[in-house]
């Protein structure tokens, strides 16, 4: 049941200029003590530069934020975590040559007299972990050695740890299995049960309705809606008022793979040590392959790997017949394979460098001339993608690292299609990006298909890599345990056979 007593935090009017760009211009926000507040928008809409502004990370240019009905002044994040304001941000804030414990109590670290009480953060860290279904993870680990799913867990924990009366959760199942969905969910109802506030943001519309109260829609920098009850507001109205526009982001239908299309991609008993063995699979030209399986059970790594980024301890990748060597990136990207990664922006974007330059990284030796690079070419060729991929803002010399998760995404699509990739390598491509955003990949990966091109696909969304595929792969545990068209599977024979090898 929400509270219906006044307010425990607003914002009014909040406005956010950068210079050249109005990220938000008058964005209202009302949230109630008990309830999940989710704030939906297109990528670029202002939600993140929004929580920056709540967690004290940016100063707004206009506007006001009220706790309790009494204005407040947050400064930096500090001052927003002793308001009780925790924030969880999509982009992993871990930081990974500290343990678990460490980066939990980061900041606040636990102490008496000036001496850490590492015991206590320990026993604390443990029970946090426990709380969010994860008592088995060591609080003691370093946790650059955890996946993207486990660094979520450390980041979620984090929140926890403090005495926070309003928590921020920007797309916080983007790395999660279903199992860790559902304990995520948990959490939260007893958070609210508590009487914490939650503000919830995603771009998957089905979780909004399992944990949602109110909706707050932003749109271009302002709110279009707000105090929207989920129960009662169609999905439909939801996209249009995201796009301003009905968005049918179905995934569209293709043709039949020809029967004597040549093999592009050939993967045989390819195997890294810890992670996956004797994986085998090829992939046809204008065929798409997907990867389906849980969180953590390799399929991340089968496609480093296969790129080239870490060394297989046995088997073969081949593009077109021709041997590639294990763990070079450089024979990968020469054969023509191109690999946007699970973490866009620790491993596939350089964020301080302008759009333009990202987006022809892996095609230098084209826009060079007496071996210096031509800015005005790359330019040219960047601005081509960006006016077709509808990047938002649409300056090539905008820093990488100013751009919204999905237009980050676009930017990395951008890079391979300049490149003229003959294999594409996609780990989660629709992670974090909104509707409208991911009926463009959609479209996208049936063009790059349609040309020829040999495409393997990895994602959590298990009905999204069934509706891509042609094929599909279920790995479980490092091993490949189903290999067959995805007409013949559904997403119910996908779990039973991960749970069954996981069993095996």
């Amino acid at each position: 049941m929400v509270n219906e007593d006044p307010p425990l935090l607003q914002m009014r009017g909040i406005v956010k200029q950068f210079p050249g760009a109005r990220a938000l211009d008058g964005v209202d926000l009302e949230i109630r003590a008990g309830e999940v507040h989710c704030l939906l928008g297109q990528n670029g809409a202002g939600k993140s530069t929004l929580i920056k502004v709540l967690a004290g990370a940016h100063q707004p240019t206009e506007g006001e934020i009220l706790v309790d009905g009494t204005p407040v002044t947050i400064t930096h994040p500090v001052a927003g975590l002793k308001l009780g304001i925790a924030t969880m941000y999509q982009e992993l804030d871990v930081v990974d040559g500290l343990s678990v414990a460490e980066n939990i109590y980061l900041g606040h670290e636990l102490a008496t007299g000036g001496f850490s009480q590492r015991r206590a953060a320990t026993a604390n860290t443990r029970a946090l972990l426990t709380r969010l279904g994860h008592g088995d993870m060591s609080p003691n680990r370093e946790v650059g050695r955890l996946s993207a799913a486990g660094k979520q867990i450390v980041s979620m924990a984090r929140a926890l740890s403090h005495d926070a009366r309003v928590i921020v959760m920007d797309e916080p199942s983007a790395v999660l299995d279903a199992e860790e969905v559902t304990n995520l969910f948990r959490v939260v109802r007893e958070l609210t049960a508590s009487g914490v506030a939650v503000v919830y943001i995603s771009h998957r519309l089905d979780e909004i309705r399992q944990i949602g109260d109110r909706i707050t829609v932003l749109k271009d920098g302002r709110t279009v809606a707000t105090g929207l009850p989920v129960a009662q507001t169609p999905t439909a109205e939801l996209i249009k008022l995201m796009t301003g526009r009905n968005v049918e982001y179905a995934i569209p239908a293709r043709d039949t793979v020809a029967a004597d299309a040549a093999t592009v991609l050939k993967v045989d008993g390819l195997a890294l040590r810890g992670s996956f063995s004797d994986v085998s699979f090829e992939v046809r030209a204008g065929e798409v392959v997907g990867l389906a399986g849980l969180v953590g059970s390799g399929r991340t790594e089968i496609l480093e790997t296969v790129f080239g980024a870490r060394k297989a301890t046995a088997g073969t990748v081949q593009v077109s017949e021709k041997k590639l060597r294990a763990g070079s990136v450089s024979d990968a990207v020469t054969a023509g394979i191109g690999l946007c990664p699970e973490e866009r922006k620790s491993q596939g974007l350089i964020l301080d460098e302008p759009v333009y330059r990202n987006i022809t990284l892996s095609t230098f030796a084209r826009n060079a001339n007496a071996s210096f690079l031509d800015e005005g070419a790359e330019r040219k060729v960047a601005r081509e993608q960006i006016q077709s991929l509808d990047v938002r803002p649409s300056d090539p010399d905008r820093s990488a690292r100013t751009l919204s998760g999905g237009n980050q995404q676009k930017v990395l699509l951008a890079r391979w299609l300049v490149h003229g990739c003959r294999v594409l390598l996609l780990d989660e491509p629709t992670r974090g990006v909104d509707v409208g955003a991911r009926a463009e990949i959609y479209g996208l990966i049936a063009d790059l298909a349609a040309q020829g091109a040999a495409v393997v696909v990895v994602s959590s969304d298990i009905p999204e890599v069934i509706g891509l595929s042609d094929r599909v792969l279920v790995i479980s545990e490092g091993r490949v345990v189903h290999d067959g068209p995805a007409s013949g599977i559904d997403e119910h024979r996908v779990l039973d056979l991960v749970m069954e090898g996981s069993a095996a």
